[in-house]
């Protein structure tokens, strides 16, 4: 009996301690002495945390924008300028431009429909296909770049049909729109699948049953609910591809105003000791990827509240 006495005293006075510790009002005035204790340590873990994450930053980032707009103003801003507006210069830009809108039409096209067939239909090789979707972050883009060559080459398995279609791929725009499509190939996939698998297919059966087409279907029924990560896949590649190089050196030769893009532009210009063009060129193509990266944080903000 004593035991037991015991027993419910100490059952007690921990209920009436927790019950202290764990209103609301202790916890407002600090009645937990544990807590109290621990929360100037994890304050100044986080601000450690804020510290070595914006050091790291700083260093991996800002520095190196700041040392290449150094390098671009070295000569004076006349000089930026003239770099900038070289016909080698633009012409390089436009191709990027051209090849980057390309490729991103090219992959939000097909990316739609493998996004669609991997989460809507079930098929043999469906893994397969899954798997293949991710081969671009797998393989370098220089083998890429290569797997063309053995493709549309000189000896290429597909050559003899090109030549009969009187094509030319490797060292041609073909070749780098193709090399582009590749790599920036699983962006629109990978965004547009997990949105679209949360889409419930109720409503879609909905509006076939009231006389609505696939297309009508599609275009006032899904696209609304997939539109900010379709939107978001569509950033990411499009900023992909403008940052491409190594696929691209591989397949396009890079002749100066016929097959050279604007990194191919830089590389050469650090090769001829032009360091003028290719910090102007970089702080060209980092204002783009900048703006690129504000419509996706945006798109992206979009996506998680809807």
């Amino acid at each position: 009996m004593q035991q037991v006495d015991s027993l419910m005293h100490f059952k007690t006075e921990v209920t009436q301690s927790e019950a202290s510790t764990s209103s609301p009002r202790a916890l407002m005035f600090g009645g937990d002495a544990t807590a109290r204790k621990r929360q100037p340590r994890s304050r100044i873990t986080d601000w450690t945390l804020i510290l070595v994450a914006v050091l790291y930053a700083a260093g991996l980032l800002i520095a190196p924008l700041v040392a290449i707009l150094w390098g671009s103003l070295a000569e004076g801003a006349s000089a930026f300028v003239r770099e900038v507006a070289s016909p080698d210069a633009l012409s390089s830009f436009k191709l990027t431009m051209i090849m980057a809108v390309g490729a991103t039409v090219i992959n939000t096209v097909f990316g739609l429909c493998i996004a669609w067939a991997l989460v809507r239909d079930k098929f043999w090789g469906r893994r397969l296909l899954n798997g293949l979707v991710d081969m671009p972050f797998a393989v370098s883009p220089v083998i890429a770049g290569f797997m063309l060559i053995l493709l549309f080459g000189r000896a290429g398995w597909l050559t003899n049909v090109i030549e009969k279609l009187g094509i030319k791929v490797v060292f041609a725009m073909p070749g780098i729109l193709l090399a582009t499509v590749f790599i920036s190939l699983p962006f629109v996939i990978r965004e547009v699948a997990p949105v679209l698998s949360q889409v419930s297919s109720d409503q879609e059966s909905a509006a076939h049953t009231i006389g609505a087409s696939g297309w009508q279907t599609f275009w006032h029924v899904t696209l609304p609910a997939i539109r900010w990560g379709l939107l978001y896949g569509v950033s990411l590649t499009f900023a992909r591809a403008v940052g491409e190089i190594g696929a691209v050196l591989v397949v396009s030769g890079g002749v100066s105003g016929l097959t050279e893009t604007s990194t191919l532009f830089i590389f050469r210009s650090l090769d001829d000791r032009n360091y003028v063009a290719a910090n102007a060129m970089s702080i060209v193509l980092a204002a783009v990827s900048f703006l690129i990266l504000i419509v996706i944080e945006f798109f992206k903000k979009r996506a998680e509240e809807h």
